[in-house]
């Protein structure tokens, strides 16, 4: 699924690092070596519908490497 991150990304947090990540050979791969991170947050983001929902995501980051491989989790808001 296709969307962009409207704003910022509210109350960041690590719950996965290191040898705790599953995808990590994956990420090593794909994106390099680095100190990678599994994290969490909240935000508003704009589906391709153009519909605006709040979200928690999910992505990878490393240091040097930037964040990557945003996915959404599920939707905290009710749709009307």
């Amino acid at each position: 699924m296709e969307f962009e991150i409207i704003g910022y990304i509210r109350h960041p947090e690590t719950f996965a690092r290191g040898s705790g990540i599953r995808e990590l050979p994956r990420l090593r791969k794909i994106h390099g070596q680095g100190l990678w991170r599994k994290r969490k947050g909240f935000a508003t983001v704009r589906l391709q519908d153009g519909t605006l929902r709040e979200a928690e995501i999910h992505w990878y980051e490393a240091s040097g490497i930037g964040k990557r491989e945003f996915k959404i989790k599920r939707y905290i808001d009710i749709q009307p």
